[in-house]
């Protein structure tokens, strides 16, 4: 404990005005919904148009329940499915915490199908725009679970290890600030340079399977540094569920790079 830096505690609630109160999670996922609107409506742009900028506007609305109720319903069947089976009334109650990002990432992927559909777009064409955007959200999300307090690292004696108010005496890695630069910043500067690439671009598909393969990758790797979840612990060959869930997005994003040809190939 002599050798851990102190946790720069910092209060969960940015602003507190009587029963209402503005949390830095809540801000994070407004923050990362509007940056990526915001950069998205640039990307869809670029040659070969995709969408219009008006499209991307509309969207906002489908990708913003997409990841509340897929990420809301994930956790329930991926993580804690008995205790909400015994608990159904507990499901609604978002406010307690429980969001899977792989769950939101499904729902986001049914979004991105249904909208296309109604509008007549290229799925994949869409997607490689929406998902070079998506590691921002993912960025702040888990600065904010550092700021929470809560998802902390394993025990370990690293030098920069941290004692978390509720992770109790020992020093952990801080999971959240390794899974923030690979999750987040790392992800999204690779996303970046591929979606500029003219012949990326062209190669419909390539971009989304790079987005999911990157994912699954950095938090495959993320979670040998961070604690499971109390309630689940170590699974499959002392797997986590996170890395479980991660391993059919790298196999199906492996899937679509290989299969993403540019348009006059993929009609030859």
């Amino acid at each position: 404990m002599l050798l851990a830096i102190p946790f720069p505690v910092i209060d969960p609630v940015l602003v507190q005005i009587g029963p209402l109160a503005i949390r830095w999670y809540a801000l994070a996922y407004i923050a990362g919904i509007l940056g990526g609107w915001w950069l998205a409506r640039r990307l869809v742009a670029l040659p070969p148009q995709v969408a219009t900028r008006e499209q991307i506007d509309d969207f906002v609305t489908w990708t913003t329940l997409g990841i509340i109720l897929g990420g809301r319903l994930g956790y329930v069947l991926f993580y804690r499915p008995i205790h909400y089976l015994t608990h159904p009334l507990e499901i609604f109650e978002v406010w307690q915490g429980g969001m899977s990002f792989h769950g939101g990432a499904l729902g986001v992927i049914i979004a991105i199908f249904l909208f296309c559909r109604q509008q007549r777009l290229d799925p994949l064409g869409f997607a490689d725009r929406v998902t070079a955007v998506v590691p921002i959200g993912l960025c702040l999300g888990r600065l904010a679970n550092f700021i929470n307090g809560e998802l902390w690292g394993r025990v370990s004696d690293v030098p920069w290890a941290m004692v978390f108010p509720t992770g109790g005496p020992e020093p952990r890695h801080p999971s959240q600030l390794y899974q923030a630069g690979m999750e987040g910043m790392l992800l999204f500067i690779l996303l970046q340079v591929l979606v500029h690439q003219p012949a990326i671009r062209a190669r419909r598909g390539f971009v989304s399977g790079a987005f999911l393969a990157g994912y699954g990758v950095a938090r495959f790797i993320g979670e040998f540094f961070r604690q499971p979840d109390a309630f689940l612990g170590f699974l499959f060959a002392g797997a986590t569920m996170g890395q479980l869930l991660s391993l059919p997005m790298i196999l199906v994003g492996a899937w679509l790079m290989l299969r993403a040809k540019p348009a006059r190939e993929a009609l030859a």
